[in-house]
């Protein structure tokens, strides 16, 4: 390993140790507590880097400043420090596979587990690559700590070399993106950039400027409880009318495990209660609006058939936006997405750019009026116990972090 890929990999390691998990049933800011341990150690990292303009806001974001070296505009990277909630994130124990070998992974803590080639094919673009993984009872968190682990070490860079040209460059490290709630309404103003990038995608050369259009939907059910002993032309179970409406959805063209490309899926998160009442949580995903409204009308639409099969129970229905498709803000203006991919160029890959299957940060900021593309990491499997990185892919999206800045330097 190079000292550049010795530094990527200490840093995400040690940043994957810390649990950072967000929780969508907490209504505080940010979700858990446990994010601000990593906020905290950020801000100390910062410091001892020399970055400007240093503090933690009290909506739990991150923000710094690297002083630009040259004229240009103003220009911001992202990532976010928590992990997903839907699967353990307790107790990481991040591991380096040094010079991978094209074989099988196995997994310390779970005998069980295997990542292979044939599981995750893009392992075998990686031979000789310095692979990084969880041991197998959780997942690893490289979403998104190999954004923060990128970012940080081209900062460290940037600071300790000022001949190399840039312009004022401003860093954000946000809460709650996994669970939507990542970029709160004073960011935009506070991060003051022209535009931002957030380092929140997977294989080495995406560029990435669409994503899902979402909405969250809650169905609460209140049915009539009563002891079942005496239960006949009185009860009605909360539960069997869930039931009914989970399976009145339809079953063989909008789950998320049937589709993909350009469709979009409902699909049902959460239930929760017992007889007397349940709650049911759901994600609708497109990448169209009209095509996410129809989803909504579809959910609605099955809530109000089942309460007419029953009106002494009470259903209701409530759908929040969530983000919607970057790609309807930023088609007016591409200059931040060219960038990138010439900068991708610059590097020696070639630029892909496809619908992401999800949102970033970067949804909402570009709908607030800071365009926001998104740009690659390395990460893979996010979300499970198999999450794996290449160090030597977050060494190139690092390489494209310094050519985008030469890019945006050389034509302001």
């Amino acid at each position: 390993m190079t000292a550049r890929t010795e530094d990527l990999a200490a840093r995400l390691m040690r940043y994957c140790a810390i649990d950072s998990q967000s929780d969508a049933d907490s209504p505080a800011q940010p979700s858990t507590a446990i994010q601000l341990n990593l906020a905290r150690l950020l801000v100390q990292e910062l410091e001892i880097m020399g970055a400007s303009d240093i503090r933690l806001t009290d909506y739990g974001t991150v923000l710094a400043t690297i002083p630009g070296t040259a004229e240009g505009p103003t220009i911001g990277f992202l990532a976010h420090m928590d992990t997903a909630p839907q699967f353990n994130a307790t107790g990481v124990k991040p591991r380096l596979i040094r010079g991978y070998n094209g074989g099988a992974i196995t997994y310390p803590d779970n005998p069980t587990l295997t990542l292979t080639p044939e599981a995750s094919p893009n392992l075998l673009k990686k031979l000789g690559h310095d692979i990084v993984t969880a041991s197998g009872t959780t997942l690893l968190g490289a979403d998104d700590k190999a954004g923060i682990a990128i970012i940080l070490h081209t900062a460290a860079a940037l600071l300790k070399d000022p001949s190399i040209p840039h312009g004022p460059i401003r860093l954000a490290f946000t809460p709650d993106e996994e669970i939507g709630r990542g970029v709160d309404q004073r960011l935009p103003s506070d991060l003051n950039v022209d535009w931002a990038y957030t380092f929140d995608g997977g294989e080495a050369g995406e560029i990435e400027f669409e994503t899902f259009s979402a909405d969250g939907a809650e169905v609460k059910i209140e049915g009539v409880s009563i002891h079942p002993g005496w239960a006949k032309g009185k009860m009605v179970n909360a539960i069997h009318l869930a039931s009914k409406i989970i399976a009145a959805l339809p079953q063989h063209t909008m789950l998320p495990e049937l589709t993909d490309g350009r469709d979009g899926f409902i699909h049902a998160t959460d239930m929760t209660g017992g007889s007397s009442a349940m709650t049911l949580r759901f994600i609708l995903r497109d990448f169209e609006r009209q095509g996410l409204e129809e989803k909504g009308k579809i959910l609605r639409a099955v809530c109000d058939a089942v309460q007419a099969t029953e009106p002494r129970a009470t259903i209701t229905c409530t759908i929040t936006p969530q983000y919607r498709n970057m790609r309807y803000w930023l088609e007016n203006d591409m200059r931040p997405v060219t960038l990138a991919q010439d900068a991708c160029r610059d590097i020696g890959l070639d630029p892909v750019s496809v619908p992401i299957r999800g949102g970033t940060d970067g949804s909402r900021l570009t709908e607030m009026g800071v365009p926001c593309p998104n740009l690659f990491t390395g990460m893979q499997e996010i979300h499970g116990p198999l999450e794996w990185v290449s160090v030597q892919d977050m060494e190139r999206a690092s390489d494209l972090m310094l050519a985008l800045l030469r890019r945006v330097v050389a034509q302001a």
